[in-house]
């Protein structure tokens, strides 16, 4: 009996550092479980959020151009929009793009009551508008706030919670899952690479039974998409908390100082042009040459406030962008700033989102960023189950063997 035991503590004996690994990923998976699969699965949801809209409204996002066509002034433009939006709402901003075939958006957005708890309450409208460029016809208005994806979104930022406490729980509840890919890795390694170890670790057995089938389940996918998850989380963590980013921008830029960004002020002394948008947008249409969209917005705040022209490279991407600052009452350029001044900080802290969407690689991009996020949604369901199964598991009788036995 003291032989079989002895045997069995041989094979079952594990470091301090290997036990401590597979306590803090079993608990911490638990606590962290239902955050970390409602957060991975709205995000593998929204992914495609661009392309499965523009197949439900197809044919009012895109246009036929008219032959020799030339584009409507801007103030005709916001002046049919605001009329369809109605409610005496004004134009927040503008998205215009440099395809011909494209519509143009227009957008309204009001904020609610800032002490809300719930998203919902926290935007009084956020309202959407396609528009002709050409005939100034009105294509589609869309109530923003309750649309399917923008709802998604936000479940994803911060479970619908408009308190910091819901970007705290998703930001802790982020920073728990890399610590579990971490642990899951350490667990995941075979002890050497033989044959019968190397089909445990990298490949499905298919044809097991349930329990192990959830196994391998769990554990080559979770391998396989383990980069990708990580990097998934660690630019959710750079918007989830303040210190995070400023550590990246940091690591990347090679510096704790923070560039100083000119704000340009309009002259209040100026008496304001009727069409000083449409001279401003004439104006950001010249500068911006290579620009596949220019987004505007109109001056907000004081008097002094200018009005901002972006000019985008890429129809979906966020990250290279140049910034144009005129004065809003003369249309005069004040100053512009340029993607090559940024330093790599900055650079690097601008491809955030697109980086957590997967669009920087394009639609190759966002298919691993959507395999990765479905991984990922999956672990906790089959780490849940595993656990389950070894908690349930009946204890094997004991078999009692006499000294005379095992001679």
């Amino acid at each position: 009996m003291a032989i079989i035991k002895s045997i069995q503590h041989k094979k079952n004996k594990k470091s301090r550092f290997r036990k401590v690994s597979d306590w803090l990923h079993l608990w911490l998976g638990i606590a962290s479980g239902l955050i970390v699969f409602i957060v991975a699965i709205t995000g593998c949801i929204y992914v495609f959020q661009k392309e499965i809209t523009e197949i439900i409204h197809h044919d009012k996002i895109y246009i036929t151009p008219p032959k020799n066509a030339k584009i409507l002034p801007l103030n005709i433009l916001n002046a049919n929009v605001e009329k369809a939006l109605g409610k005496g709402k004004k134009v927040g901003f503008i998205n215009a793009y440099k395809d011909p075939a494209r519509a143009w958006e227009f957008g309204t957005y009001k904020s609610g009551n800032p002490k809300s708890f719930f998203y919902f309450d926290s935007i009084d409208y956020y309202d959407l508008v396609l528009i002709n460029p050409y005939t100034g016809k009105i294509n589609l208005v869309a109530d923003y706030k309750y649309s399917f994806f923008n709802i998604i979104k936000y479940i994803h930022w911060s479970l619908l919670i408009n308190h910091p406490v819901g970007q705290q729980i998703v930001g802790w509840s982020t920073f728990i899952f890399v610590i579990l890919l971490m642990t899951g890795i350490i667990m995941w390694w075979p002890k050497n690479l033989k044959k019968s170890n190397f089909d445990k670790s990298f490949k499905i057995k298919w044809k097991a039974k349930f329990k192990r089938l959830n196994y391998d389940l769990h554990n080559v996918p979770g391998f396989y998409a383990m980069l990708i998850t990580l990097i998934l989380a660690l630019t959710g963590l750079v918007w989830a908390f303040s210190w995070f980013q400023k550590t990246v921008y940091a690591v990347t830029a090679q510096t704790l100082t923070e560039p100083k960004i000119l704000t340009a002020k309009s002259d209040t002394t100026n008496t304001a042009m009727s069409n000083v948008f449409d001279i401003v947008f004439l104006q950001a249409r010249q500068k911006f040459t290579d620009a596949d969209r220019i987004a505007m917005s109109p001056p907000s705040g004081k008097g002094d406030g200018v009005i901002y022209a972006t000019g985008y490279r890429g129809e979906e991407t966020y990250y290279n962008y140049d910034v144009l600052q005129f004065d809003q009452y003369t249309g005069k350029l004040l100053n512009r700033r340029n993607q090559k001044e940024k330093n790599t900080g900055e650079k690097i802290i601008g491809m955030n989102y697109d980086i957590h969407t997967g669009a920087i690689l394009g639609l190759p991009g966002k298919i691993i960023a959507f395999l990765a996020s479905l991984i990922a949604a999956s672990l906790p369901i089959t780490g849940f189950i595993i656990w389950w199964g070894k908690k349930k598991k009946k204890k094997p009788a004991t078999v009692e063997f006499s000294t005379d036995q095992i001679q």
